[in-house]
């Protein structure tokens, strides 16, 4: 026979109900289990940093001041568990939290009683969210400038003129592009003209000096130079060995 509550204090249907979830143990062990991942200080941590960043465990140890190893435990935990997610870039293991609402929801909380707790944390978040802001613009211009400049491997345009044109430092633009993409801006679009270039002499009947221009080069000798230097082999063997 199933026990009555004692005093129902006139919410009787709100007690029953509040009775009956409470004997639904799996939910709340499972919530429990939840919370009980972040107990740890370094994980929460862990967990908070890649809520904000994608780091590889090398960035996150020399961050948290831990061993590689250790980070790499923490890492495994929280993966297993879905709050956070890897991914692989050639060969670097990148680590970012899940994009799911379980994981949402465990920051949100975090960063709420962070604010309730923790002294000037608003104002500190604050500038996170103003300097995420400020990269997120950085990147989607540095994006306009590599397409602007693979639009135009015709033309050869300066440091300066990308500068004025997209209001961005010079060295900062340098800088951004190469985080981007993963090399110099020279290097970069050295590599789409001569991408451009081996297309044009297999697809096409242009002479080496006119497919020279089409990608910037007014020097066919100079051009000839490079992409034998890119492609081991002169334009003239590569359209012959491609066709």
């Amino acid at each position: 026979m199933e026990q009555k509550i004692t005093h129902n204090h006139n919410e009787y249907f709100k007690l029953d109900f509040l009775k009956n979830q409470i004997g639904r143990q799996q939910d709340f062990q499972t919530v429990a289990d939840i919370f009980s991942l972040l107990a740890d200080p370094s994980r929460l941590k862990i967990f908070w940093l890649l809520c904000h960043s994608k780091e590889c465990v090398i960035n996150i140890a020399q961050i948290l001041k831990m061993t590689n190893p250790a980070v790499s435990h923490h890492l495994k935990i929280l993966r297993e568990s879905g709050l956070i997610e890897s991914y692989r870039d050639e060969r670097e293991v990148f680590y970012t939290v899940s994009n799911n609402t379980k994981s949402q929801a465990l920051h949100s909380i975090i960063e709420k009683l962070m604010s309730v707790n923790c002294p000037d944390f608003d104002n500190r978040h604050e500038k996170i969210n103003e300097n995420s802001d400020y990269l997120e613009n950085q990147i989607e211009t540095i994006k306009k400038v590599h397409d602007y400049l693979t639009q135009n491997l015709s033309k050869r345009i300066t440091i300066e003129e990308l500068s004025k044109q997209f209001a961005m430092n010079p060295t900062t633009l340098k800088t951004v592009f190469k985080d981007v993409y993963g090399s110099s801006l020279a290097a970069h679009i050295k590599e789409h003209r001569m991408e451009k270039a081996a297309e044009l002499l297999v697809q096409t009947q242009l002479p080496v000096n006119q497919i020279a221009l089409e990608v910037g080069y007014e020097s066919q000798s100079k051009f000839s130079s490079v992409f034998k230097d890119f492609y081991k082999q002169t334009p003239k063997d590569y359209k012959k060995n491609h066709q």
